[in-house]
């Protein structure tokens, strides 16, 4: 579904990533680790088109994408650190415009589904974003993500800033989407999780991408030693 070949981004002489090949097949859910600095946001920039590469190619459902095939990367969605929502809306309200900026009509109990799919409570709904936790706000992100109809998602650091609980939600979230044949890139530095909700591994440094691993062949405490390693 998502394809990085020898995929490079420089500035001026400074390279910011170095012949990056990765791949993301429908279901997965592939963790990129790395420092800050290594090339993680630098990756999901490119294939969110917000920068052109140097050299290389992306692919997204096996058709190589322009820097400006807007048409294609309607496929995609993101969802940032830091969810930038209108906070004088409602969640409803949010999701309504976002999803009709997407080109998608929805009736208000189809919009209600989207988030309560997404574990967001009832009785938040109709609330301000003003006053929602960054966890809500996660979850109203994904809403639209799946309003969106969005077959990849990008995720740059989804558990900063969570508390165990909204971690543990956020997980299980993730879980599902995978399982509904979602792909999923997230870059993060949060090694228990990307074990956790991972199927793949990445671990790079530098721009270049170092190891790639199977989750379910590493342990959180075998990564943590790796990756020190690494860096």
């Amino acid at each position: 579904m998502l394809q990085a070949i020898s995929l490079s981004k420089n500035y001026q002489s400074f390279r910011a990533l170095n012949q990056l090949n990765l791949t993301v097949n429908p279901g997965e859910v592939y963790c990129l680790l790395g420092q800050n600095g290594a090339g993680k946001t630098t990756t999901i920039n490119l294939f969110l088109g917000f920068i052109t590469p140097t050299e290389g190619k992306i692919l997204i459902d096996n058709i190589e994408v322009s820097p400006y095939d807007n048409d294609r990367r309607k496929q995609l969605a993101y969802i940032p650190e830091v969810v930038m929502l209108y906070g004088h809306l409602s969640a409803l309200e949010n999701l309504d415009y976002f999803s009709k900026l997407a080109g998608f009509s929805y009736e208000k109990e189809l919009l209600t589904h989207f988030l309560s799919q997404c574990g967001l409570a009832t009785s938040a709904h109709q609330k301000q974003l003003s006053g929602f936790s960054k966890g809500m706000r996660q979850k109203v992100g994904i809403a639209i993500a799946l309003a969106k109809n969005a077959k990849i998602i990008f995720m740059d650091e989804p558990t900063s800033g969570l508390d165990p609980k909204a971690t543990e939600d956020f997980t299980q979230l993730v879980k599902q989407l995978a399982a509904e044949g979602k792909s999923i890139l997230m870059a993060t530095h949060d090694i228990f999780n990307a074990v956790s909700v991972g199927s793949h591994i990445g671990i790079m440094k530098q721009g270049e991408l170092i190891h790639t691993l199977q989750a379910s062949d590493i342990s959180a405490a075998d990564l943590q030693k790796l990756y020190l390693q690494t860096i």
